[in-house]
């Protein structure tokens, strides 16, 4: 099969997510895969432009080896509100440029703009909607998220076949389009993330950053948001035992907050920051845990309906995670080797008690979940 799959994030800088594990291991069974993305994070760049123009990237791989995607990169005005404006046009006539000379056999949406134009003009190619998060509630200026949901409930009502990566987004998703929306959840890389792992590199890590076997570590990794919790976490780390300490794999918005509420409480030797690390490297970083934390705010709008995959890795390690009661993770996981606290300023003293069993034999390798994928996708070229 022929792939086309859209979104509005950077396909190249950002984490791993669902579409990078399907979409490399759909390559690896053969088929053939073209992203659409867009630069997310241009504000950053040190060198600023008005126009960037249209650029290609050829056989791209973040995960696995032999894998392959062409990722596309329509051109934009770099300019707020513009930015968005100009999109809409370039991604159109680059949408419709691989309908027309790719000829995919399906179009996967992942987005909110790019999946709206695609599900409108692929006419008789089979669209799909792939939900693994509330878009519209990840737009920065709070008067366009009604717009965005707008667009996403159309887009539903459009696609095909909708997919949610959880129960409690796939709830949400019924409710806003009145359609049956299938499950196909996250996995892990079992290859990457098992047991031996931590057997090989617990004694080595936890040498590296001087942490005891009588220390309890917590462990997060991923984005750094202002609203990951993890700023309360460490200043309730000051009035708590030393034998509690932290590592935090990952950058983003909150690092520099982080680093400097860190240097503050004079917490250096207890808390660490490891910056961003490569994929195959995360492992040996959870080998050192003894409890991987999720200290999100389960009020905030963006966690209400989102399961990080970040917790099937933990589990698949064998390790118990403490988390805010965050509703899609309590929906997916129940008691399951979770333990669940209110604030995020309870997940040091919570720590200190932890007791619970893990259950590896519920978590699904990323292989199985491809599989179940492009049964999916086959079946609508079927059908045709």
């Amino acid at each position: 099969m022929k792939l086309l799959l859209v979104q509005e994030s950077d396909w190249l800088k950002r984490n791993q997510h669902q579409q990078h594990h399907l979409a490399e291991l759909m390559s690896l069974k053969g088929h053939e895969i073209r992203v659409i993305d867009f630069p997310i994070t241009w504000r950053e760049e040190s060198e600023q432009v008005l126009w960037s123009n249209r650029e290609v990237y050829p056989d791209v791989k973040k995960i696995y080896d032999g894998a392959k995607a062409t990722v596309i990169r329509p051109g934009f005005v770099h300019l707020p509100i513009l930015e968005y404006i100009s999109l809409m046009w370039t991604h159109y006539r680059e949408i419709q440029q691989q309908l027309r000379e790719f000829e995919p056999d399906v179009v996967v949406g992942f987005g909110i703009l790019n999946s709206w134009i695609a599900s409108r003009i692929c006419g008789n190619t089979p669209f799909v909607y792939y939900w693994i998060d509330v878009l519209h509630e990840l737009i920065p200026a709070a008067p366009f998220r009604w717009l965005g949901r707008l667009m996403e409930r159309a887009t539903l009502h459009k696609a095909i076949r909708t997919l949610a990566i959880n129960k409690n987004l796939r709830d949400y998703m019924e409710d806003l389009s009145g359609k049956r929306t299938g499950l196909l959840g996250a996995g892990v890389s079992i290859f990457h993330f098992n047991k031996l792992n931590t057997i090989l590199n617990r004694e080595t890590m936890r040498k590296a950053y001087d942490v005891k076997e009588n220390n309890i570590l917590l462990f997060f990794m991923g984005w750094l948001y202002s609203f990951s919790g993890l700023a309360e976490v460490i200043t309730s780390m000051k009035h708590r035992a030393d034998k509690v300490k932290l590592l935090i794999v990952g950058d983003g918005d909150d690092y520099k907050r982080l680093a400097t509420i860190r240097r503050e409480l004079n917490l250096e030797n207890r808390v660490f920051l490891a910056g961003k690390v490569g994929y195959d490297e995360i492992p040996k970083y959870i080998a050192a845990a003894d409890v991987c934390i999720l200290p999100a705010y389960p009020e905030h709008r963006i966690m209400k309906h989102i399961v990080p995959i970040k917790i099937y890795e933990y589990m698949a390690m064998g390790k118990p995670v403490l988390s805010t009661k965050l509703p899609a993770v309590i929906s997916e996981f129940g008691d399951d080797g979770i333990v669940y606290v209110d604030k995020p300023e309870d997940m040091v003293s919570a720590s200190m008690d932890m007791r619970v069993a893990v259950d590896i034999q519920k978590i699904q390798g990323w292989g199985t979940i491809a599989n179940k994928f492009e049964t999916i996708l086959k079946g609508l070229c079927l059908k045709l």
